[in-house]
């Protein structure tokens, strides 16, 4: 017995070694052939320069990506979320506890911080009011009425995955908010939960096209024909790239999501920069005004603003024309938006920031008297209570979001998002990485992060005095500048009528 012990273990070491030599064996030839392909190329001169020991330079700066978010960064300063923005969505996603302890760990001296000013008599409990009912589209012959706060902005199927917008649209509907199609247009996937849908159309006019590109009418009646389509937005341009069309590699475009924006399959699908029939504000007008009477539902545009000139000159145009001719909403995204994949100089420099656009817009607005006729839909980063609450300050009538929804439904922030190989099945089509993505459990998690958004975004309004979220005005609110001093929005963004030269306060 003990002579057959000590035989396995002999053969058991063996086998070891052997593995082993083979490694070894294995490594060094690999060593060997990399070192005789690197100092023979002409492509880097660090793996020329350092054979062998140059290629693990673009190993670590991959991994660097990874280290710094778990384990150097500090909880406040990883871009675009840091780790305290985005463990807020996940408690509030899985109805966890999101108090702290300790004070807070958030600097309140740097400039742009928004502090809110907290009333000496806060509303009491018995007093706490749910939102407001809004009313978009007084001139349609079906208008949307809705007391949603915050819903879920423009992400196409094709550039989310099945499962996610599934898990998206049945947590729509437990929360009782609406979801935008993005620019790819309405799919079974968005319809099958019932929930409020807003349908963007983009400058391929996915869905609603014709085989070369223009809109087509027919298919416009067959997608307002579904009573869950509650508005139509034609997309200007997005935070992410403004100037730039959608970009889904063709590796993303399957049978079925070709069918769904009605073009070829397998070919990357680029969107142009721009409406080809949309070329000037009065086109923008035609547009709206055509939609509107196939569909007889409201209709608004998405953008970023650079400049406010052409919002003057849109407003100018609406007041000659009349009132009805105004777009029932306008959703402004900011520079600061990002799901789409862009060119880098695009999502670095293009575009103002939606903390100097929103404000901007709503004084414009204001100065033609064209709110509420008019509402305004906020974008851009608004992931967490304190932003959402600054939105409605400062004058927004909703807020949209992408990113919170994403990390609602457990998203990393790997960075991964263009590639295919979204580790949690958000973005990609792989069917392996989808498997961990359960619906039924995804979709709840919206629904709790709306739930638990409209009840921190109320504590922050009873804390400034007011019942409800959407009574929010910009004397609740202060805005740190350089020297440390915050001043009140009301104060700041002070807006002045273009036709008397008479300043106002919202």
């Amino acid at each position: 017995m003990p002579e057959k012990i000590l035989l396995a273990d002999a053969y058991g070491l063996l086998i070891v070694l052997t593995v082993l030599a083979a490694l070894l064996v294995g490594l060094v030839l690999w060593v060997a052939a990399a070192y005789i392909i690197d100092v023979t190329q002409t492509r880097h001169t660090v793996r020329r320069n350092f054979p062998v020991i140059g290629r693990f330079r673009y190993t670590f700066e991959h991994l660097g990506e990874f280290f710094r978010q778990y384990f150097f960064a500090m909880d406040r300063e990883e871009m675009p979320f840091n780790r305290a923005e985005r463990s807020w969505v996940y408690k509030a996603a899985k109805k966890l506890n999101t108090t702290a302890a300790f004070g807070s760990t958030r600097r309140l001296d740097i400039p742009g911080t928004v502090l809110f000013v907290n009333s000496p008599f806060p509303a009491l409990k018995q007093d706490f009011a749910e939102p407001a009912d809004i009313t978009i589209g007084k001139y349609c012959r079906q208008p949307y009425t809705t007391r949603s706060v915050i819903n879920i902005s423009a992400m196409s199927y094709g550039a989310l995955s099945k499962p996610a917008i599934r898990a998206l649209s049945h947590g729509a509907k437990q929360a009782g908010c609406w979801m935008n199609s993005g620019e790819g247009g309405i799919s079974p996937f968005h319809l099958e939960s019932g929930c409020d849908l807003v349908a963007q159309i983009g400058t391929a006019k996915y869905g609603v096209r014709t085989p070369d590109g223009q809109l087509d009418d027919n298919k416009l009646r067959d997608i307002a024909a579904h009573e869950q389509v509650r508005m139509f937005e034609i997309k200007l341009s997005q935070g992410a790239k403004p100037g730039k069309g959608g970009m889904l590699p063709g590796t993303k475009v399957t049978a079925e999501i070709a069918a769904i924006r009605g073009i070829p399959e397998g070919e990357d699908s680029i969107s142009p920069n721009g409406h080809p029939d949309i070329r000037s504000v009065d086109d923008l007008l035609d547009m709206i005004a055509h939609i509107r009477s196939v569909t007889g539902k409201p209709v608004g545009f998405k953008t970023v603003l650079g400049g406010m000139d052409w919002i003057e000159t849109l407003c100018q145009e609406i007041t000659q024309r009349g009132i009805e001719s105004a777009p029932d909403f306008i959703t402004l995204d900011g520079a600061e938006g990002g799901t789409g994949a862009a060119p880098q100089p695009l999502l670095d420099y293009m575009g103002l920031p939606l903390n100097q656009s929103l404000p901007m817009l709503i004084d414009t607005l204001d100065a033609f008297e064209l709110r509420p006729r008019i509402r305004v839909i906020a974008s851009g980063k608004l992931i967490n209570p304190d932003r959402v609450a600054w939105a409605l300050c400062t004058g927004a009538d909703f807020v949209v979001s992408a990113r919170g929804f994403m990390f609602a439904l457990g998203c990393i922030q790997a960075l991964q998002c263009n590639n295919n190989q979204c580790p949690t099945g958000i973005t990609t089509h792989n069917p392996k990485l989808q498997n961990g993505l359960v619906v039924k459990d995804k979709a709840k998690r919206v629904a709790q992060y709306v739930d638990t958004m409209v009840q921190e975004v109320g504590i922050i309004a009873h804390s400034c005095g007011v019942d409800e979220p959407r009574k929010l005005r910009r004397h609740h609110a202060r805005l740190v500048k350089p020297g440390g001093a915050a001043v009140l929005l009301s104060d700041l963004y002070a807006g002045a009528d273009f036709r008397t030269g008479q300043t106002f306060i919202r």
